[in-house]
């Protein structure tokens, strides 16, 4: 199959990337899943942008490089604060509807803001109205054409040259797709822990894949845990928004002590990993698996109309928010680092473009400010397929490339000859316990060593999407072990118990490639 551009990916990042390269020529979006299903429709606190009348887009800068922990790249945090409300805005015309005070938005507040700038839709659905408005807009246009279920097997790529991607169809059939240039859309990796909020489809795929190419990966170390998800045997994990904390919502633990005031100023709006860290300091003082959110002193229409989505789901389980305490706990929520990107999207391979959570512009640093990520995502995404979009219109024809290229001839594990399913819960568990929220050299030498047990699985060439995922959630575990074992001091989201200071070097960026 040929097409002018092939985009892996229809979260926020990779729709808004179709959309902008949709001027450019026909664009084919691949998805492992349906379009709507990832981690942009379960974004639920909002979108961080400096549109109210109190804020300054310096606000917002200052704000983002002071949660990013002295790491972030400060030309990156500036195209994301300034370009943002236009893209936001831009959004709103294609039909976005965000929550309105009056003739004006509503902007909430969360935890490291300084100011109240989170605009948010259907109270707790933002990435939902936000990828509704996207796949309407991508319908509107002729020359984007979706390919779902196929899973992304490799990329393609000769002399440097990124050319395509190797994919695999829900039927088994392997085949290749061609194109001038290619945009990596792919989203994060929180299913290498066992506790995540993140959908199942995150599994890391860009990031594996880019690595087996060639592609310089940068910042895997910093993994963003949210202080906040639903802790209930019975049920998935499900995110509480940050936002019920800059509502006013309390943590208390099993005792029914607030905790956090003895941790940071700021109290429950302290930045995430040292809430995440409070947490669970709290949880192994008291003995207990998870602590509580309180929100039955807030107004009760008032929480049903803002949060109902999350007062919907909790009452699922029986569990009233307005009148009962909230079991949580922290959970693997977002990557900060991944492929390395300029502030084009343009990656250390020729041809390769990346947005969205799988990249890593530096715009995070060493811990996301909530709210940045689906602004990123806009922001990023239209300037990656802006990039994109003029880098293909320079690359002469693919058809010759295409007609000289050979499947790789390499033999296909059976299905079945490893119990994937044993691999992936272990290495899980393995993640969570070792490579969490806090680590240590012990920790991570011990997991890095189960890791590169299973190195053979790795290196295997497997025609089941299953076996697959699998085989990429070890990479990027293993990845993410090794640059944690490399910064031997503590940033951000990345804390060692062994080295609690930042150390020696701590503003160096750790790169990982083949």
């Amino acid at each position: 199959m040929l097409t002018d551009f092939l985009v892996l990916g229809s979260g926020v990042a990779g729709l808004r990337a179709a959309i902008e390269l949709s001027r450019y020529g026909d664009v084919f979006v691949v998805t492992k899943e349906r379009p709507a299903e990832g981690s942009t429709g379960y974004a639920q606190g909002g979108v961080a942008v400096a549109l109210s009348d109190e804020d300054t887009i310096g606000f917002h800068y200052k704000d983002t490089i002071k949660a990013g922990a002295g790491l972030c790249n400060k030309k990156a945090v500036k195209v994301l604060v300034e370009e943002g409300p236009e893209r936001i805005l831009e959004l709103i015309s294609w039909g976005a509807r965000f929550d309105m005070l009056g003739e004006k938005l509503s902007f909430g507040r969360e935890a490291a803001h300084s100011i109240d700038r989170i605009i948010h839709a259907k109270g707790d659905a933002t990435g939902e109205e936000i990828e509704t408005a996207l796949l309407s807009k991508v319908k509107s246009l002729p020359n984007i054409s979706k390919l779902p279920f196929c899973f992304t097997i490799d990329l393609i790529v000769k002399n440097k040259i990124c050319r395509g991607a190797l994919l695999l169809s829900n039927q088994g059939e392997i085949f290749p797709v061609f194109a001038r240039a290619v945009v990596l859309a792919t989203g994060g990796c929180g299913q290498i822990y066992s506790m995540t909020t993140n959908p199942a489809v995150a599994t890391g795929d860009g990031i594996a894949i880019s690595y087996r190419a060639g592609a310089i990966l940068t910042d895997m170390e910093f993994v963003q845990f949210h202080p906040t998800a639903l802790y209930l045997p019975a049920a998935p994990q499900f995110l509480l928004s940050e936002a019920i904390r800059g509502e006013g919502g309390i943590l208390k633990n099993i005792k029914g002590e607030r905790f956090m005031q003895k941790y940071h100023p700021d109290a429950e709006l302290a930045p995430r990993d040292i809430v995440s860290r409070a947490i669970q300091s709290e949880m192994r003082r008291t003995k207990s698996n998870f602590v509580y959110l309180d929100i039955t002193h807030l107004n009760k229409r008032f929480v049903k109309e803002r949060f109902p989505k999350i007062y919907r789901t909790c009452l699922q389980y029986n569990i009233d928010i307005t009148e009962d305490l909230i079991p949580v706990c922290p959970s693997a929520h977002y990557m900060m680092g991944g492929v390395k990107t300029d502030i084009d999207g343009a990656t250390s391979i020729k041809g390769l473009f990346a947005a969205g959570e799988v990249a890593c512009t530096g715009v995070h640093g060493a811990n996301r400010l909530a709210s940045n990520s689906l602004l990123e995502g806009i922001v990023y995404g239209a300037r990656t397929g802006k990039a994109a979009g003029k880098y293909g219109k320079s690359v002469k024809g693919i058809e010759p490339f295409a007609d000289r290229f050979v499947l790789p001839r390499r033999p296909v594990v059976r299905a079945g000859s490893y119990d994937i399913e044993k691999v992936r819960s272990s290495l899980r568990k393995t993640m969570w316990s070792k490579v969490g929220i806090v680590r240590c050299k012990k920790s991570l030498t011990e997991a890095l060593k189960r890791l590169r047990g299973w190195r053979k699985i790795e290196n295997d060439f497997f025609a089941t999407r299953r076996e697959l995922e699998v085989k990429n959630i070890i990479t990027v575990a293993r990845l993410i072990t090794t640059a944690a074992l490399l910064r031997k001091g503590s940033v951000g989201a990345h804390y060692r118990s062994d080295f609690k200071e930042p150390g020696k070097d701590w503003k160096g960026h750790i790169t990982l490639h083949l």
